[in-house]
Parts: C-alpha cells; sequence; structure tokens
C-alpha cells in the first residue's frame, strides 16, 4: 500500500495547493534538482529516543530521511545534515548529535563525518571539504538559543554552508526556528521539500481532500478541548467521525449520562452538543461509544465491569471502549475508503485497557488491505501501532504529531510556506 517518497514527490505538485496556499501553482521538489558536485544542506528530524546508554532505541526517523538523502548521494552531490535533539539548555553532552553518529551511519550504509558545532569555523571547514557521495552530520542545533529564536544571523552562518537547502523534517514543520524557516530566505531559487515531508503533505492531502469515499476520521484522546479546532475544520471533510478515548464522556454527560469518575470538561458540554448539531447540519455521522470497559481505579489491577456508556456509577470510569461499541466502529471502518486515525480508543498502555485500541487498529488494517487508504498520526496513535505491530499495515503512519494536528487544524505550518515564498 505504500507509495515511495519520490512518487509522492511528482504527485505533491498537483496536491499542495489544496492544502497550504491555493495561490501557489509552482513548487520545487527533489526532482527539480539534479545535485551533482552539490551541496545540500537538509533539516532532517532527528529527534531520537536514547536509551540510559545513550543507543539510539527507535531509528524510525533516521530511516525516513534515507530516501531524500539517498537521491542526493546518487545524483553524485554530498549531504550537510542537521537536527536538534531534545531540548538543551545550551550545550549538553547527553544531547549531542554525535550519540546517534553510528545509528545514522547503519542505517545510511555509508561513513557519516561529524562537526562539533554546527556553525562557526569547523562546521565551515567541515562543510568545505566534503566530497562529492559523502555526508556531515552538525552538531545539535539546539545548542544555540538562536535556533528556536529564529535568528536571522545563525539561519546566515548555517545557509552558508550548503548550495542547496531541503526541508524533510516534517515533525519541526510547525516551528518557525531559524533551521526550518528561515534559512530558506538564503536559498530563493535553490530550496525544496524531502521525499518525506512530501509523503507527509500529500498523505494529509489524500484525508482532507479525500476523493475517495466514505471518509472516516477517529478521534481519540483525552480532551475534546485539544481536538476542537481539528474538528471543526475536517466536518466539511468527512462522512463518519468516531469519538473515542477520554473525550466520549463529555459527549455522555452533555446528552444527560452519568459518566462517574471518567475523565470530563464540565465546562465544554455546550461545545460537544454543538459539535453534535454542526455534524447533523453537515451530514456527518457521530459515532460514540455504547458500552465500555469500566474499572473502580485507574490501574491496571483494578476490578472492571462492562458498563453501558450513559449508566457509570460513582466511583467507577471508563478506560476503554466495550464490545459493541468496537462491533459499530468495524461496521464503519471496512465501508470505508479514506480513514484519518488520530488518538486512541483507551487507555491502551495499560494492558487491561488496550483491546480496544488493538481493535480498531486490526479494523483499519483490514480495511486497508481491502483498499483503502489510512493515514495515522499523533503521538499516542503512532505509539499504539508500533506496540501492537500494526505499523506496516497502514498505509502511512505520519512522522509529526505537532505538525500533523496543526494541518488537520486547517493551518498553515512556516516550514512549508517558506518553501514556498
Amino acid at each position: 500500500m505504500r507509495q515511495s517518497g519520490l512518487e509522492g514527490q511528482k504527485k505533491l505538485k498537483h496536491y499542495i495547493c489544496g492544502i497550504v496556499n491555493p495561490k501557489i501553482h509552482q513548487m520545487k521538489t527533489l526532482q527539480d534538482f539534479n545535485f551533482s558536485n552539490k551541496k545540500a544542506i537538509i533539516r532532517v528530524d532527528f529527534n531520537v529516543p536514547l536509551d540510559e546508554n545513550f543507543t539510539v532505541t527507535d531509528a524510525t526517523r533516521i530511516e525516513a530521511a534515507k530516501p531524500t538523502i539517498a537521491k542526493i548521494l546518487q545524483d553524485g552531490g554530498s549531504v550537510i545534515l542537521m537536527s536538534h535533539l531534545g531540548r538543551p539548555k545550551g550545550v549538553e553532552a547527553q544531547y549531542s548529535l554525535r550519540h546517534i553518529l553510528g545509528t545514522v551511519e547503519a542505517v545510511l550504509g555509508v561513513p557519516v563525518k561529524f562537526a562539533a558545532n554546527c556553525i562557526g569555523a569547523e562546521a565551515e571547514q567541515a562543510a568545505a571539504n566534503l566530497q562529492p557521495g559523502e555526508v556531515l552530520l552538525l552538531e545539535n542545533l539546539r545548542f544555540h538559543a538562536e535556533e528556536e529564536a529564529g535568528d536571522l544571523s545563525f539561519a546566515k552562518a548555517l545557509a552558508q554552508l550548503g548550495d542547496i537547502y531541503v526541508n524533510d523534517a516534517f515533525g519541526t514543520a510547525h516551528r518557525a526556528h531559524a533551521s526550518t524557516t528561515i534559512i530558506a530566505q538564503f536559498f530563493p531559487a535553490h530550496k525544496c521539500f524531502g521525499a518525506l515531508l512530501a509523503k507527509e503533505i500529500d498523505s494529509l492531502n489524500r484525508v482532507l481532500n479525500a476523493a475517495v469515499k466514505p471518509v472516516t476520521a477517529v478521534l481519540g484522546g483525552s480532551k475534546v478541548s485539544s481536538k476542537i479546532t481539528v474538528i471543526e475544520n475536517i466536518l466539511d471533510k468527512v462522512d463518519h467521525m468516531i469519538i473515542g478515548g477520554g473525550m466520549t464522556f463529555t459527549f455522555i454527560k452533555a446528552l444527560g449520562g452519568t459518566v462517574g469518575n471518567s475523565i470530563c470538561e464540565d465546562d465544554k458540554l455546550e461545545l460537544a452538543l454543538d459539535i453534535l448539531r454542526w455534524a447533523k447540519e453537515k451530514n456527518v455521522q457521530i459515532h460514540i461509544p455504547v458500552d465500555v470497559v469500566a474499572a473502580n481505579a485507574f490501574a491496571n489491577d483494578a476490578q472492571t465491569q462492562l458498563i453501558d456508556v450513559m449508566h457509570i456509577p460513582a466511583g467507577w470510569q471508563g478506560l476503554d471502549a466495550g464490545p459493541k461499541s468496537l462491533a459499530n466502529f468495524k461496521e464503519v471502518i471496512l465501508a470505508s475508503k479514506t480513514i484519518l486515525w488520530n488518538g486512541p480508543l483507551g487507555v491502551f498502555e495499560m494492558e487491561s485497557f488496550a483491546n480496544g485500541t488493538i481493535e480498531l487498529g486490526n479494523y483499519i488494517a483490514e480495511a486497508t488491505a481491502n483498499g483503502a487508504f489510512s493515514l495515522v498520526g499523533g503521538g499516542d496513535s503512532v505509539s499504539a501501532v508500533k506496540q501492537f505491530g500494526l505499523e506496516h499495515k497502514m498505509s502511512y503512519v505520519s512522522t509529526g504529531g505537532g505538525a500533523m494536528l496543526e494541518m488537520l487544524e486547517g493551518r498553515i505550518l512556516p516550514g512549508i510556506a517558506a518553501i514556498l515564498d
């Protein structure tokens, strides 16, 4: 089901206008450049998890950048990689990108040089000495406060290292930082999207401007308030919306149900009713759990019972979707041709309350195998598909939680706008 990043690049020109800026008619992708004898400075998102021994525990983000890097090297160009890692306050050894150097080499299959600073004499010399086919990794951008401040001089210092700027960091595209946004102005005719960023935009477009219906959005998570802008933006674009997770109980209480100790936003009850009304006006079918697995404590070993979602007694809290709910959701999912999944159905981190999320993932995987397009995004959903071995059964799993959420909200991401400018 997966398309290659470079195929996504080709399609992106036809899609980008509908998502980011309808006035844009031309944009640059990797396919617009021959990188022979050129130094490409690429903003990647190598903010990967490390264990106590500073070993990379999940190289997904590094692997995701490989198609872009490989294309440039195959052209006979050289690559300068820049990224952040963690949230350092100044220079902190635990956040050095030197820790990930071996993993980057293993994923790319080539030696990778390292510069102990991302700007200054050492970085400039390392970049100047770079030969075609070689890769250079710069030290953590966030060792400099100017990165997050979007400092112009810092961006200029980074820009002078390369000939062509490539943004392939979707996970940071919603931040107007020096390396993600400001730097682009120094490459007015020599900047483009990388293959990963192309796939992200392409996948989101396939949901937000879906030509293949019916379209179903599954929205989970704890709070309606955190998803309200997403709901407002996509109600015009979907046929079905499945509400799950903690959000369920704000809707249930608004509808007159009792929610016991379940998480609930009492100040959002009217908003929940408004959402239901808007959906009805737009002919969107909202699907809310009808039964839940409730527990007498927020703990994996708590006592549990299956309860009608409208009648959760005091002292009990809903922590997962029940079998009747799942049967309803399965019917909707298997009839869908385009599916967005953002947020789990329950507290899947606890084995006792993981079934709903696992079953939902299985339904989406089955629909995908039958020809539907499925996009999974948001930190918890991505964690769930990885944890339960479903990642490769989805059409696309987004690499950027916050960035994807902002695009679903209809915002123009500064990192994307900078390439189009």
